[in-house]
């Protein structure tokens, strides 16, 4: 019967016209779907306009992996440096697998269609399950399930953690190794434990948010002067939670509706964060004044607005996925508009501050394996009287750490902060002087 209808479609490519050819073809179809005893289940990649991944596919991709290693004779390799066989294999394009459970065969095959137009093409993947008839509920009601099921076990186990940045509405990745946590953060120890505190609390708080109503994600505004750790804090957040990581650059989207698509896309278990958020034009509290940064360029070609990132951040859409994280970086928060930070939206306000002697000792133990020295006491005193950021101090350890003198680091330390002291004395001293010199 099959080889029948292989004749009769190769008789209709060649003698009839386009338009017949697809009217008759579509009727053979239903005939052949109404006389063949199987059923089939397709699985697709995306979901509607390719604005999710579909997590049935990718439960389904790793369901097979085994299967697909001992069947397939095209393979595709993934490296994936959590597991200790960090090899994960996958079949090709237009591969199929057979697949047995509980005396019940089933047959997998995995396919793409192209649609193209004048402007791109686009690939969409897909997995399709073809089973018997008289299985129908067995497969529907038990075996995907099962499939499911093991498909995302084998994902939670093998994920890679990854960090996405922007471009247009579709988001690139790369994986996401950055070592920050917050035993090597420079910052004082209550103010780390509060946040590593408000941060599981958050992780944990699945249920909490069902039952209140409210959509399960949080906001943290990090505020201070540039290299007081905002970008090494988000890290290790990221790295606490074992969440990805999405860097959104604002002035490479092009207006709302793209920046409604990047929001849509971004998987659960996330950290979305906007650096230096004050840069980013008519978002500010003075943004219908002309921008004198070297931005300003760039975001004029950005259509966002105030009201685009308010709904991004808690409007109706911000619900599509659960378990997210909103960071915004600035060094200079008295910027920002007040509805964009307001509580509700950036939950929790962060002061990311100067160094003080005890992040100067975290940086002593990461650096120099210091734990104290008869020199400390100095360095607290001129630390509480000169302003100088744990960038510019990690600077001066890992530059001066190589030597194995620690004692000629640490003093080297003392020189610079001295150095400022005097300078911050002689501002205090001649003001006026100092201003008629600086203009």
């Amino acid at each position: 019967m099959i080889a029948g209808f292989m004749f009769i479609k190769a008789i209709l490519e060649r003698y009839f016209p386009n338009q017949l050819r697809n009217y008759i073809e579509k009727h053979f179809q239903k005939l052949f779907n109404f006389l063949s005893p199987y059923v089939q289940i397709t699985f697709n990649e995306f979901n509607g306009k390719r604005l999710t991944r579909s997590e049935a596919y990718s439960a389904t991709e790793a369901y097979l992996s085994s299967t697909s290693a001992a069947q397939a004779q095209r393979l595709k390799a993934e490296i994936l440096k959590k597991r200790n066989n960090p090899l994960s294999l996958t079949m090709d394009d237009n591969e199929e697998v057979s697949d047995e459970y509980k005396g019940v065969k089933v047959l997998w095959a995995s396919g793409k269609t192209i649609s193209s137009n004048q402007n791109f093409s686009e690939e969409k993947r897909f997995y399709s399950l073809k089973f018997h008839e008289k299985h129908r509920n067995f497969i529907i009601e038990t075996y995907i399930n099962q499939v499911l099921k093991q498909g995302n076990l084998i994902n939670e186990k093998n994920r890679q953690r990854k960090l996405f940045t922007n471009s247009g509405s579709y988001w690139n990745h790369v994986p996401f190794e950055h070592p920050a946590t917050f035993q090597t953060l420079a910052m004082e120890s209550e103010k780390k434990r509060d946040i590593v505190d408000d941060l599981l609390a958050f992780s944990k708080g699945g249920e909490f948010y069902s039952r209140i109503g409210r959509a399960w994600k949080r906001g943290y505004l990090l505020y201070g002067p540039p290299g007081t750790g905002k970008s090494t804090m988000v890290a290790a957040m990221a790295n606490l939670l074992e969440y990805d990581l999405y860097d959104l650059g604002l002035t490479a989207v092009k207006d709302n509706t793209e920046l409604k698509e990047l929001l849509i896309a971004i998987s659960s278990k996330a950290i979305v964060v906007i650096e230096d958020i004050d840069c980013s034009a008519d978002l500010m509290g003075e943004r219908a004044k002309k921008q004198e940064n070297d931005n300003a360029t760039a975001s004029r070609n950005s259509k966002i607005t105030l009201s685009g990132l308010l709904n991004f951040i808690d409007g109706l859409w911000s619900t599509c996925g659960g378990e997210r994280i909103i960071v915004f970086t600035t060094n200079f928060v008295e910027k920002l508009d007040p509805a964009l930070i307001r509580k509700g939206r950036m939950d929790k306000h962060i002061e990311m501050s100067y160094c003080g002697f005890e992040a100067f000792k975290v940086l002593a133990k990461n650096y120099l394996g210091l734990e104290w020295h008869n020199l400390f006491p100095r360095i607290e005193s001129l630390l509480g009287m000169v302003k100088m950021s744990p960038a510019d101090v990690a600077e001066i350890l890992i530059n001066k750490s190589g030597r194995g003198d620690v004692e000629i680091c640490l003093r080297n330390l003392i020189l610079t902060l001295e150095g400022a002291e005097r300078e911050v004395g002689m501002e205090d001293e001649d003001p006026v002087g100092m201003k008629k010199t600086l203009d």
